[in-house]
């Protein structure tokens, strides 16, 4: 499988309360299990840079990546910025 990071930053409008966010984040990732299910989410964090969140996911087809960032972008008001990431040693054993 390989390995894709998510970058996402929250838009202005996305949510007027902070307290609204665990619904908002809720609604989007049950679509993202539903509509994405070959998608393998290895964890979400929270950052205080530049990026709000920062999703490790892991999947087959890239076209399931497309489609979660764009659910992410349009439900979730975010903007997002996908990278593939590659393990550290498969990278040096390419070199």
């Amino acid at each position: 499988m390989t390995t894709y990071i998510i970058l996402s930053r929250f838009s202005p409008e996305a949510f007027e309360d902070p307290k609204n966010f665990r619904d908002l984040a809720s609604a989007v990732s049950a679509k993202i299990k539903k509509q994405c299910p070959d998608i393998v989410w290895k964890g979400s964090f929270a950052t205080l840079g530049r990026f709000d969140v920062v999703d490790l996911v892991e999947a087959e087809d890239p076209k399931q990546i497309e489609k979660a960032a764009m659910i992410i972008r349009a439900y979730g008001h975010s903007m997002t910025e996908t990278l593939v990431a590659t393990p550290w040693k498969e990278f040096l054993a390419t070199l």
